[in-house]
């Protein structure tokens, strides 16, 4: 199977310090690939980069056969969605108006069709929106934002999901709920990067992790080959606990209950 991604030797650097170096990635369809590191590891940057909004001082991305500089805007719309970390949108939009702001790679003369219409209306439901389909954007709660968003996304009809952070906002049971349809699209035939700083929810859906550290790839694999103390600790900075299992399940020491003699977690 030809990748969908490669990064190879991917650089970019920003006010003279590499944020991302020696980058090589290659990414298939059907795969939900989580992307983890501590605050400034560069996992957002990575996922810019795919998504066509870095330059590279260095290497290059290619998606399928083509090298990311080949394609125009609206080609690279009408196969990759990038939902970013921010809620900010001031304007007075309803959520499934948001929703269909997604059509827009594929619309003629910016008028949405029926079909549009559909499909925005399918993707509101797909991501537990359509009761509030009407209501402003601004109205909604931070998680009811967060999910309006992915499914605008979800209505531009990619072969590429990318999304940072998309479980920020949300409670334990959407937080679940979401992963759960990532994996759902990731098998269908997506390819699903997602950033995030959970590791067990990302042990408990993510086909493949890749652990960042300084703008660089530290190691990259499943959940069951990276649920190591030590690597993880080199990751997060911080002592860990990794609970054996099916999936290797981390948490920190609390304070007093090491007995080797090393520093406590707080």
């Amino acid at each position: 199977m030809n990748p969908v991604y490669r990064m190879a030797d991917w650089e970019v650097r920003k006010g003279g310090r590499a944020v991302l170096r020696e980058i090589n990635l290659e990414l298939q369809a059907r795969e939900l690939v989580v992307v983890m590191g501590a605050n400034g590891s560069g996992k957002s940057t990575l996922l810019r980069s795919l998504a066509g909004l870095e330059k590279g001082a260095k290497g290059e991305v290619r998606l399928g056969k083509q090298a990311m500089g080949e394609l125009g805007r609206r080609q690279m719309a009408q196969q990759v969605a990038l939902v970013e970390a921010t809620l900010d949108l001031p304007f007075a939009l309803t959520a499934e108006e948001i929703a269909l702001m997604g059509r827009a790679p594929h619309a003629l003369r910016w008028r949405e069709t029926e079909e549009d219409r559909r499909k925005a209306e399918a993707a509101l439901a797909a991501m537990d929106c359509a009761e509030f389909a009407k209501r402003d954007f601004r109205t909604l709660s931070s998680g009811e934002k967060q999910r309006v968003i992915v499914a605008s996304a979800l209505a531009q009809e990619p072969c590429v999901l990318l999304l940072d952070e998309p479980a920020a906002f949300l409670d334990l049971a959407h937080q679940q709920d979401l992963f759960a349809r990532l994996r759902q699209l990731a098998d269908s035939g997506l390819l699903v990067v997602a950033v995030t700083h959970d590791w067990n929810l990302a042990a408990l859906w993510a086909t493949r992790i890749v652990l960042m550290k300084q703008g660089g790839v530290l190691a990259q694999g499943t959940a069951q080959e990276l649920g190591q103390a030590g690597l993880l600790e080199q990751v997060f900075g911080l002592p860990l606990r990794v609970e054996a299992g099916p999936v290797p399940f981390v948490r920190p020491w609390r304070f007093g209950e090491r007995e080797d003699g090393q520093a406590d977690a707080i």
